[in-house]
């Protein structure tokens, strides 16, 4: 009898221990995908487009959970990066113009095959041009400013302590001026950054220069070729993230973002096919998903893919003195306005001085007229919290700052703060998982420069 029950004991911790190890193999076999992907697609974007070392790379943002423990391969002389894990392997590569694209249903071939259209290059010289058109800064400081307060608040932010890890690089412009800029050790003026979701205003942008000029109405609704509209989605929707489809933002996690960016070919068609879950303009939740949808959207409106790429180029990159953006597509070529877009501080600085400057560069009106009250506008449920592809303040998140900033605010501590009251544009980017960098404490610092 005892011998009998000790058989069945055994067989069960046998066949629960095979169960366990299915599930695990099962479990990794589907993670996978998104731990080679992250990897091969962020380290092939900044040795290729943010002029980092794969050493850099490896040691500050590819160096937590599971994707630290791929094993990465830079090929530079065909520029590609492959990335793997146990058995699996993810590719991304790098084709100028577009940067990095992950191979994602789509062979090598096609990709590298694209060709970016002609833009006409920039003829001033940069070095020589007074700033912001030019790169020639002021040798006087403007009123207002308390610099020992400031160099304090910037100290602060390199510190590496808990609340200030992270930090690559910030600067700050007070009255359209550039003040300060400061560089961690190992990154320059000549690196790119990442983004990530700061990307979602910068396509704010465009659909607010496509407004300008006839070519979008926000109130419409959207129709992507393959899938009709039954819904209601107007594109103001999307930008206000609202539209009612369901997502799911985690990226600890098997989640739609993650999946997403990490195994889809065609993000905004990936995205455009979730269920819907409310009437649109009923419920705010975040939605990167929303972003790509308006950017495939955006792009049927255009007469060719010539056109389409061009467009952020001659109509707000080149205008505004914007000249190191790479702007990144999935791999059907649709821009990802959600996520991937590199660009120099200093860019992320002029980009915050259009919006401080209501849409306008140096008399030259870029954004339509009540644009940037459209942007800055809350949204019904998100409690003051988001615009149109815009943080707001309003929900005084950031209690001791004016409550009419707005922001950009990527996914790993990317910030563009705009505040007009106070004439003050700061831009911090890094690498900083949550609570390592206190973005609070060290933007209020910040303020306290120029309301002394």
């Amino acid at each position: 009898m005892k011998a009998n029950l000790k058989k069945q004991v055994l067989l069960f911790l046998v066949v629960l221990l095979i169960g366990g190890l299915g599930y695990g193999i099962y479990y990794i076999s589907t993670l996978a995908p998104v731990i080679t992907g992250y990897a091969a697609k962020n380290l092939a974007s900044g040795v290729f487009v943010g002029n980092r070392t794969q050493e850099s790379m490896e040691q500050n943002d590819l160096n937590f959970s599971f994707i630290k423990y791929n094993k990465n391969t830079v090929d530079f002389q065909n520029k590609e990066v492959i990335s793997r894990f146990l058995w699996f392997s993810s590719k991304a590569v790098y084709v100028e113009g577009f940067g990095c694209t992950l191979l994602r249903d789509v062979d090598q071939e096609t990709i590298k095959s694209r060709k970016f259209p002609t833009i006409e290059p920039d003829t001033i010289d940069a070095s020589l041009t007074p700033w912001p058109a030019g790169d020639l800064l002021s040798d006087t400081l403007p009123k207002g400013i308390n610099i020992e307060i400031l160099n304090r608040a910037l100290d602060s932010a390199f510190s590496n302590n808990v609340g200030s890890k992270g930090t690559y690089a910030v600067a700050v412009s007070y009255k359209n001026q550039l003040i300060s800029e400061r560089y961690q050790n190992g990154f320059t003026s000549k690196n790119r950054f990442l983004s990530w979701s700061m990307a979602k205003s910068f396509t704010n942008a465009i659909a607010g220069i496509m407004v300008k000029k006839g070519m979008l109405n926000i109130d419409e609704q959207v129709e992507l070729q393959g899938r009709e509209n039954t819904t209601g989605i107007t594109f103001r929707n999307l930008m206000n993230m609202n539209s009612g489809l369901e997502w799911n933002e985690d990226y600890g996690n098997l989640s739609d973002v993650t999946l997403m960016l990490y195994k889809e070919k065609d993000m905004g068609t990936f995205s455009w096919t979730k269920k819907p879950l409310q009437k649109p303009d009923s419920v705010w939740y975040y939605s990167s998903g929303t972003t790509n949808i308006a950017c495939k959207y955006i792009r049927q409106k255009f007469n060719s893919d010539d056109e389409y790429f061009k467009f952020p180029y001659t109509e707000l990159f080149n205008k505004t003195g914007m000249r190191s953006i790479v702007w990144e597509t999935d791999a059907t070529g649709t821009l990802l306005g959600s996520s991937y877009l590199y660009a120099s501080l200093r860019d992320y600085v002029r980009f915050g001085l259009l919006y401080l400057n209501n849409g306008v560069w140096f008399g030259n009106r870029i954004l339509p007229e009540n644009w940037v009250n459209i942007s800055t506008t809350e949204v019904k449920g998100s409690n003051g919290k988001y615009g149109a592809f815009f943080w707001l303040n309003k929900s005084k998140s950031y209690p001791n700052v004016p409550d009419d900033m707005y922001f950009c605010q990527g996914h790993d501590g990317q910030f563009i703060y705009i505040i007009p009251s106070l004439k003050l544009v700061v831009v911090r980017v890094g690498f900083s998982k949550k609570g390592e960098f206190n973005a609070q404490k060290f933007l209020e610092n910040v303020v306290k420069a120029v309301e002394n």
